[in-house]
């Protein structure tokens, strides 16, 4: 994010004195620029300019070989007898980038650098060092060469022994470090932040990006550049500008003067080069990405097209790149009309044509590139250059003059260089069409009534040329400046005004929701659910819906198994995890198995979530365009191809769930408790199920797994006991249970009017207990329902309570002990009455299940 000293922004707005770093970033948080942080004074303390004065190289036994240097440090010398600060400070230094008479940055004792690095007078290698000579890295600069700072008297000439080195390098500054949203691609400069501090304080703003009458105008015998893109992303040219100025005869050992080596390391560059740190300098100032040929270098015409197959390109960085035929080139005629690459266009430039330590004419190159191309390219190389940040976000078209012409001047006044008469200036930038909106529309889309006046006057802050179009019906045509790339509408305008009239102005006003809606059915549902799930002990978890094959081996499915059927995604967060669940029991239990493996042994949870069930052989989804909207039949393919995401309730409970202590002995989970869970979850959603007991699905354990059916006979879930292979998988305590059930056709299939509550008998309540003897094989579920159906309406409520073996009932009995509780809506029951059912249900259980009543 960019970096602002405040120092290098007030040559552009007017800042009233004293102001902080702290309400800079408040004042620009009022217009959208959030602060990232306040990088403070890099060094605190006498850090001083000396004269190295004597110099004594002294072996050491470690082999090292040490400086004991006598150090000028002016007004900073240690006093003589006299009083008099005449006595140059000792100082040990290992660099040996330097010699007698240089200038050097001292640290003296009560500095403290970066990190931070208190300095003070210590002994060391026989003497008493009373200071420190500092490296770049240690004044936190960057890593800017090995060895110590050496001033360079050419562009340093007035600086004595005991300057402030803080002020001279810029030390002291406070810079301010910006969060700038994609869509605000000029305020990557000191001349976009200078004009949004204007609109939030009002202050005196000079825009240096603005074309003058004196800028040079284009000429025939201006370097040769063609833009030849047959293969434009969506239609839209790579390069609609290009510009070029050619500054010869410069001094390549002239440096960069020393307040904009100091800005660059303000903002976070590191100084290499005069062209090369004029054209950041610019770049940084107005906005304008630039690069600097070596002219010797060069071949006309310069070919800005795509690339071809196969090609190549060595950057700046090094990095040798195979190109892709999406990636904009600049190249020249070496070789045949643009057969050399010399860079990605917007990215990164080449390493043949740089400018070097012997560069004495320069080409400079000012353009205008396509976001998408752009930001296509950096990405795909793993390319974020600082152009390409600018480039991506949007540059001002009506820029790239201005800012060439200002690289010109500088490279003549630090360079020595003279600027070439001939200008290339290809311009095929295509005017922006005006906008129309209405004067109502910032306040129907915000709800403050803005005047005419705010909403037009905010406009043309921004740069705007507002005209009335039709004043009865209050429509205004807007243009747009050219660094507003991203207004393309009526209600990016409106977001403006909002913006700049303030936020705060903005009331909080809640909704007032429309009358007869709410929740939907399913929505209802699944509150109901989840929390009676949530009220009988166990906890909700959320995971993440992604699995792999392995899963569904751990589990041990069959190869035939429905639930193999899974959608692939083609870019998974995790190679080993590339498929969306089939099954929502598949991420539960490895969330249960991670909970056990951290020392949670007593489980009791539950999730609610989607899972995917494609069709074998359905088709995929297309690939849709990126940067335009696709076709309505584009969606409808898309729509179509989308497989099934019903949604599931599963849970799993493990070790203890019923705690032992002082109260009594604990209870472990068992089948009994799945099953609970599932009457529970079709309880809440009103819908009747049944429990089938089943023998073949994985991964619950043959025997002790009911399938759950609705009346139709569909089944829509499992519950029991989990088989111990997959419990050794996975880790997880012996005899947990699990549920997972199919809650959206458990919903359908709920009645959906309302349930109509019985009217509560004031009679009182008759009781009567049976015992039935059938067979061991037979289910109690089957008793239970001849019993209800036998004991008729009068039946109020129906528990089993007993299950009874032993050699006194006979070899393959057993006996289900029932409570029948039976109450009239319009009378007192009498014995007679509670005999009738007891005999009736009796008989009904001996018809259909062979019961006999116990004696």
């Amino acid at each position: 994010m960019p970096l602002i000293p405040l120092s290098w922004l007030g040559e552009h707005v007017e800042l009233p004195a004293g102001l902080t770093a702290e309400q800079l970033a408040a004042d620009l948080v009022r217009v959208g620029l959030e602060e990232e942080e306040v990088h403070g004074a890099a060094v605190t303390g006498p850090l001083v300019v000396g004269r190295v004065l004597s110099l004594v190289k002294e072996p050491q036994k470690n082999g090292k070989v040490i400086n004991w240097c006598q150090v000028d440090v002016g007004a900073h010398n240690t006093l003589d007898d006299d009083g008099q600060p005449t006595v140059p400070r000792g100082i040990i230094c290992g660099a040996h980038n330097f010699v007698e008479g240089d200038l050097v940055v001292a640290a003296l004792p009560g500095t403290v650098l970066p990190g931070p690095f208190p300095i003070a007078a210590r002994k060391t290698y026989g003497h008493v060092s009373d200071g420190m000579i500092c490296s770049t890295s240690e004044l936190g600069l960057g890593e800017g060469g090995d060895g110590i700072i050496v001033l360079d008297p050419a562009v340093h000439p007035d600086v004595e022994p005991g300057t402030d080195a803080v002020a001279l390098l810029g030390l002291g500054d406070e810079v301010l470090e910006i969060n700038v949203t994609p869509d605000r691609g000029y305020c990557f400069s000191m001349r976009g932040v200078a004009r949004e501090y204007a609109h939030s304080t009002g202050a005196a703003f000079s825009d240096p990006g603005l074309a003058t009458a004196e800028l040079p105008a284009a000429t025939a015998d201006g370097f040769e550049v063609v833009v030849e893109d047959d293969a434009p992303v969506h239609g839209v040219p790579g390069c609609d500008r290009f510009v070029t100025r050619v500054v010869r005869g410069i001094d390549p050992t002239a440096p960069s003067p020393a307040w904009m080596q100091r800005r660059l390391t303000q903002a976070g560059m590191r100084p290499i080069s005069l062209a090369v740190d004029v054209t950041n300098y610019v770049m940084l100032d107005l906005g304008q990405p630039l690069h600097a040929y070596d002219l010797s270098t060069l071949v006309a015409p310069v070919v800005v097209r795509r690339a071809t197959a196969g090609e190549r390109l060595v950057t700046l960085d090094g990095t040798d790149r195979v190109l892709d035929v999406e990636d904009l080139l600049i190249t020249d005629s070496a070789g045949g009309r643009g057969a050399r690459v010399l860079g990605l266009a917007g990215v990164m430039g080449g390493a043949e044509t740089e400018v070097s330590d012997t560069t004495t004419d320069v080409l400079v190159e000012a353009a205008h590139f396509d976001q998408v191309s752009v930001a296509r390219t950096a990405r795909r190389h793993r390319l974020p250059s600082e152009a390409a940040k600018r480039f991506e976000r949007g540059v001002d078209p009506r820029l790239a003059d201005v800012a060439a012409q200002r690289v010109v001047d500088l490279l003549v006044e630090h360079g020595g260089g003279t600027a070439d008469p001939a200008v290339s200036d290809l311009d095929v930038v295509a005017p922006r069409p005006a906008l129309q909106m209405l004067l109502s529309e910032p306040e129907r889309l915000v709800g403050v009534p803005y005047t005419r006046d705010q909403v037009v006057g905010t406009l043309e802050q921004i740069g705007c040329t507002v005209t009335e179009v039709d004043a009865a019906a209050g429509l205004l045509s807007v243009e747009v400046p050219s660094w507003r790339p991203d207004l393309v509408g009526a209600a990016e305008l409106v977001e403006e005004v909002a913006r700049l009239v303030g936020y705060d102005q903005i009331p909080s006003i809640l909704p007032v929701a429309p009358a007869g809606r709410g929740l939907t059915r399913g929505q209802r549902a699944r509150r109901s659910v989840a929390r009676g799930l949530a009220e009988s002990g166990l906890v909700e978890v959320l995971s993440y819906p992604f699995v792999g094959q392995n899963q569904l081996d751990e589990l041990g499915l069959a190869a035939d198994d429905e639930r193999r059927t899974m959608l692939t995604l083609v870019n998974p967060m995790s190679a080993e995890k590339g498929q969306m669940r089939s099954s929502l029991l598949v991420t539960l239990l490895d969330t249960a198995r991670r909970n056990v493996a951290r020392g949670r042994t007593d489980l009791a949870l539950f999730e609610l979530g989607l899972v995917t069930l494609p069709v074998v052989g359905a088709p995929a989804a297309p690939a849709l365009p990126v940067g335009q909207r696709p076709s309505d039949e584009e969606l409808a393919a898309v729509a179509a191809a989308v497989p099934a995401q019903p949604r599931f309730v599963a849970g799993v409970l493990a070790g203890s769930i019923e705690l032992s202590g002082w109260w009594g002995a604990g209870r472990a989970a068992d089948w009994t408790d799945a099953v609970a869970a599932v009457r529970l979850v079709a309880d809440r959603v009103g819908a009747h199920v049944d429990l089938v007991s089943t023998n073949d699905r994985a991964p619950w354990h043959p025997g002790r797994c009911a399938a759950v059916t609705l009346a139709d006979g569909a089944v829509v879930g499992y519950a029991g006991e989990l088989h111990p292979k997959v419990l050794e998988q996975l880790s997880l305590p012996a005899r947990t249970v699990a549920f997972e059930l199919d809650l959206d056709a458990l919903v359908a299939a709920a009645p959906t009017e309302p349930r109509q509550a019985a009217p509560v008998s004031t009679f009182p309540l008759a009781k009567e207990d049976l015992a039935l003897v059938v067979d061991a094989k037979v289910p109690a579920q089957d008793v239970f329902d001849a019993v209800r159906d036998g004991a008729g309406e009068l039946l109020e409520d129906l528990r089993l309570f007993d299950v009874f073996t032993g050699d006194q009932l006979g070899e393959g009995k057993k006996s289900l002990a029932f409570s029948l509780r039976l109450r009239a809506q319009d009378r007192t029951l009498t014995a007679q009455d509670a005999v009738a059912v007891r005999e009736a249900a009796v008989a009904s259980a001996a018809a259909r299940v062979g019961a006999e009543l116990r004696a």
